[in-house]
């Protein structure tokens, strides 16, 4: 495509030179994997600025630059006032407006973002339709995974793989969305069709700094709906209306609102809800009919999520009893409230709780089936979100029998300073400090005795840990294993 008409897109900037008869190959931000043919955008990060590396971007073979100020370079230099935005709408230009092409349901909340768009993705795959994800764990186009670095990536990834999402027939595709993400503007030009509210509760406050802020941030996925009625293309916004913010998201949307919930009378809600150690049941009531529901997934939070995936999927026009046969097949997703089972006389379950909320949820779904001692393995991550941690050393400490504080990605911190904000003002004893989280997981398996229920929380899925500016394999769920079977060694 021609500079000049990819530019078109960005409607007022200047040029330090011509950009007529410029051939662009592809668009790239990130100079170290710049190929001849390339237009570089400069992005200003939290570490690094893309204009630092102009110079490095056009020795590889950019032919052109896109930046927020005059650079002294040997091709032309287009200026704008704003890269994140201008790289959202050449991305969106340069690939044709993927996201118009595809049915795009995006997910946002605290907790339960990657078990709804899980759940989304099992709900649609019994329609045998070619589905895609974006989220925490990968991104998947069919039956086909890929590694991703955010929760949310930036624009041009995002642009970039929902054209070819769109060249592999793909139709529906769900996506994680941040509120960092929402915040710093990387979904700008994501034609949403559906929006999902999960919960909202305490995180991300090295970032947002209030819990209005963070509010905001996560209102934007629903004003960005749009506020025309499209009846070829209709939106939707999907709120839990159990929910204390849920009245900011209704208003934050001039789109139809679908509300889900137990305790109140919503669109989507569950009734008659029991909740035992292998699943969870509840009447289904929907505008379309009720069901029975049947499900493996273990506790309150886990309803929540199958309520939230299926408003969703009704507002696509999904059978019920597709739905149906999805919510009581499904198993669960890597990482959230995940068994470690090896035939031991006491329970492991790794999740990813890494809020109070979250984790007071996973904690309390353990005590209501548990017959022994339960134990919480549990730290906060360095360089994130201060405010929470004595939160999480109380949840930990009021719920469970034992609380093992330990290290979780500390990152620059000294993982002593964290636990020490952890256990700052905490009235209970009836907890220990392992640094090393090795050590605390391998602890806590050895003093277990039957029926007793250890939770190891924060990481979940997660397959690294990073201390410094190092990032070393580590995987609960490994070490876990390890760890029971030298307990089994030991005791034969």
């Amino acid at each position: 495509m021609k500079l000049n008409e990819i530019a078109k897109a960005l409607y007022f900037y200047e040029i330090t030179s011509s950009i007529d008869n410029i051939e662009i190959n592809g668009l790239e931000m990130d100079s170290r994997i710049v190929e001849e043919g390339n237009l570089f955008v400069c992005i200003k990060g939290f570490t690094v600025d893309g204009h630092d590396y102009a110079h490095q971007a056009v020795k590889r073979g950019a032919v052109a630059v896109v930046a927020e100020r005059p650079l002294e370079l040997t091709v032309p230099v287009i200026i704008v006032n704003d890269s994140t935005r201008a790289l959202a709408l050449l991305s969106n230009k340069f690939y044709d407006y993927p996201t118009n092409k595809l049915n795009l349901i995006g997910v946002t909340g605290t907790n339960g973002k990657t078990s709804v768009t899980h759940l989304l993705n099992e709900i649609f795959q019994q329609l045998e339709q070619e589905t895609g994800l974006i989220g925490t764990i990968q991104m998947k186009m069919g039956k086909e995974s890929f590694d991703v670095k955010n929760t949310t990536p930036d624009s041009l990834f995002l642009q970039r793989n929902f054209d070819e999402m769109v060249k592999r027939n793909i139709q529906t595709v769900f996506m994680e969305v941040s509120s960092h993400a929402l915040d710093l503007g990387r979904v700008f030009g994501c034609n949403y069709d559906i929006a999902v509210f999960t919960n909202l509760s305490q995180d991300h406050l090295d970032y947002h700094d209030t819990m209005e802020d963070y509010l905001r941030a996560k209102s934007l996925l629903f004003s960005q709906l749009g506020n025309n009625y499209d009846t070829n293309k209709p939106k939707f916004a999907v709120i839990n209306t159990d929910d204390p913010y849920n009245k900011a998201l209704i208003k934050s949307t001039s789109q139809p609102v679908v509300t889900y919930g137990i305790d109140s009378n919503a669109d989507v809600r569950a009734t008659d809800v029991k909740l035992n150690a292998d699943g969870s049941s509840f009447m289904l009531h929907t505008s379309k009919g009720k069901l029975a529901i049947n499900s493996k997934l273990v506790g309150k939070f886990s309803v929540y999520n199958l309520l939230a995936a299926t408003a969703a999927a009704i507002c696509s026009d999904v059978p019920l009893e597709v739905i149906k046969k999805a919510l009581d097949s499904t198993t669960g997703v890597n990482g959230r409230f995940e068994p470690v089972i090896l035939g031991q006389s006491f329970g492991v379950i790794v999740d990813y709780a890494h809020t109070p909320d979250s984790l007071e949820n996973v904690v309390t779904t353990i005590r209501s089936f548990a017959k022994g001692k339960v134990y919480v393995v549990v730290g906060c991550g360095g360089d994130r979100d201060r405010k929470k941690r004595p939160m999480m050393a109380e949840v930990a400490t009021n719920f469970a029998d034992v609380a093992i504080f330990t290290s979780d990605n500390p990152r620059s911190e000294d993982p002593r300073d964290i636990v020490n904000d952890m256990v700052a003002g905490i009235s209970k004893d009836n907890y220990k400090v392992t640094l090393d989280r090795k050590d605390a997981i391998e602890n806590v398996i050895n003093i277990a005795e039957k029926d007793d229920i250890i939770l190891i929380a924060g990481k979940g899925h997660e397959t690294y840990q990073i201390i410094g500016d190092q990032v070393n394999e580590f995987d609960d769920r490994k070490v876990a294993t390890e760890a029971i079977l030298n307990k089994f060694d030991k005791e034969n």
